[in-house]
Formats: structure tokens, sequence, C-alpha cells
């Protein structure tokens, strides 16, 4: 897979506004190999940002200073918003109205603005003030010690189980390369791939562009992108088969009901929920109740201790056991 650097460049870059993409463009690779985000604010500084640090960019690239960088420019926006777009936003309504775009390559842009409520809800996003390009990135082969611990070789299924890190803290990345080397049979004794389902709410695992996902998740996984966690998995049961359903990010008491189902119907589940520790998250209600449940039969936590995506323990879900821990080295 070409490098962050190439992606940013060929991917990005022909949809930022002339002026920012000539400063993009221009800088070293090094830097750009390792940007998780593009942030144009209006009348602010254009930044970028990677995981512990940040650069202001001035025409002629970084500058030390917020006060010596390029100012994004209503007109910067509403050029990228157009090429974004392809010079039709309300055929992006909907999206829109998500807060976000999702663009080929997997990756996606956030926005901010005037929200348009109607009913209580959000109906779109107007006079569009800050654009977030974030960065996406696949990382193959760190699912491969997790997925040691969650193989049941003597059953030969997948364990139930709950990733929980910080924000940013790798539970997306993880939960992709697990598809990927479920979906394929990779690192589970030779056997053949399982039929993996992954609910994307957010687009964020599979990264859709169109529907087609554009990071690789695997040759065996249907992908229901842009789908409430709830209703996706009780679609997935109903029409897709599933032998084992992916999804990131729960916490609603639909999505814990939703993931019961699955559990009842014998689809092994993996899922992820922010938090820092067991006990954070054993202190929401829906979430704990779930926890109490033993639904989980393996509890993997990450965090940014040594950058995004650091395993710091794995423990058995119903006994508290601990299976892995990075201060030990392993078991």
């Amino acid at each position: 897979m070409p490098n962050t650097a190439y992606n940013i460049k060929k991917q990005i870059c022909p949809l930022l506004a002339p002026k920012v993409r000539f400063i993009i463009e221009n800088l070293p690779d090094e830097l750009l190999a390792k940007t998780e985000e593009i942030r144009l604010r209006h009348s602010r500084p254009l930044i970028i940002f990677w995981a512990g640090g940040e650069s202001y960019l001035g025409e002629k690239g970084p500058v030390p200073t917020p006060r010596e960088a390029y100012m994004a420019s209503g007109e910067d926006l509403e050029k990228t918003l157009e090429l974004l777009s392809s010079y039709s936003l309300y055929a992006y309504e909907e999206e829109l109205r998500q807060g976000y775009l999702t663009i080929p390559g997997g990756h996606r842009v956030g926005l901010a603005g005037r929200a348009v409520v109607e009913g209580g809800r959000i109906k779109v996003l107007r006079d569009i003030s800050s654009l977030n390009f974030r960065v996406a990135r696949q990382v193959k082969g760190v699912g491969e010690k997790v997925l040691a611990f969650i193989f049941d070789r003597r059953m030969g299924r997948i364990m139930h189980s709950l990733i929980i890190s910080p924000p940013q803290g790798g539970k997306t990345t993880l939960l992709r390369d697990l598809a990927r080397l479920i979906s394929e049979g990779a690192g589970i004794l030779g056997q053949a791939g399982k039929k993996v389902g992954i609910v994307d709410e957010r687009s964020e695992i599979a990264g859709c562009y169109q529907g087609v996902p554009q990071l690789d998740v695997g040759f065996r996984t249907d992908v229901l992108d842009a789908c409430p966690k709830a209703e996706g998995i009780m679609l997935m049961l109903r029409s897709l088969s599933p032998q084992v359903i992916i999804t990131d990010e729960i916490g609603r008491g639909e999505d814990v009901k939703a993931i019961e189902e699955a559990i009842h119907a014998g689809v092994s589940v993996i899922a992820s929920a922010h938090g820092s520790s067991l006990e954070e998250i054993c202190q929401r209600p829906i979430m704990g109740g779930l926890l109490q449940k033993n639904y989980f039969e393996r509890l993997i936590f990450l965090s940014n201790n040594r950058g995004p995506g650091t395993l710091e323990m794995i423990i058995e879900g119903e006994r508290g056991l601990p299976l892995y821990s990075s201060r030990h080295g392993g078991e």
C-alpha cells in the first residue's frame, strides 16, 4: 500500500483550495508521513496534527508561531467544500447532517458550522467554518497479538471481545486489522477465514466511499456503511449470516440490546468503547450493566502511552484474570 505522504498528495490535495493545496503538497514527505489531521478554520492558522504534536503552516512550510501561519480564508473553505461535493452540496445533505464526508482513500472530513435544527435534531450544517481532514491509515499486523488471545482454538471460534481505550487510542485501527485477519483466516491456525460483518456507523473502520471499502477489511467481509449500529446488527443477523460482527464505539441502550441478540444467535461480537479503565466503563449504567452479564469473554485495553494503539492489558471477562500485561511482557 502506498505510504501516507503519497496518499495525502494524491487523494487529499486535489480536494483542497489552491493556496492550501500548494502548502500541503510542498511539505517534506517525512512530515506528511506522520500527519493525522489537516485543519482549516476560517481566519485561523492552518495546522497539521500528529500523535503528540502539531505544526503551524506558512506559505513556504512550517513556521514557529501561529501569527506567521497561513490564515485560511472563507474563500479557501468555500472552494474546498465545492471540490469535496463535486460542486453540489445539496447532494451531500445527509452527510452534512452527520457532520462529516468520506472521500476516496477512506479519509474523513469533519465539518463544523451553523447547525440548522428541526424537531430537536440537526437537519443540516450551514456556513461551514471548520474542516478537519482526518488521514486514513491502515496498519497491518497490529491485530496479530490480540487475535492470539481472542481465538478459541478448541472450539475454533472468535470470543466476544470489547476493546477499551481513550479517544484516538487505536481502537478503530485494531478493529480494522482484526476484521482483515479473521476474514482471511490469517492467524487462526490455518482455518478458512470467517464471514465478517462490519457495522460502520461513522465510516471509520472500512472507510467506505460510495459504499465501497477503501481500506482492506478482508475478502469475506460485508460492510454496512453509515448505518446506525443497532439497526445494522439486526440487519446483518437477518440477511447476511455473519459468523463475526464488528462495530465501533458502543454505548447506547439499543446498541447493547442488538449485541445481546447477536450473542444469543451464536455470532461472535467484537466491539469497542471509549474509556481509560474498566472502572470508568463500569460507572456508566448501560455499559456497566452489559459487563455485569459477562457477555464479553475478553477485555482489551489500549492507550497512547507509547503511541496510539499501545496494548496495555488483556483480561478474561468473567473472572477478571489478566492474560496479558505490558508491564510484565505478556502472560
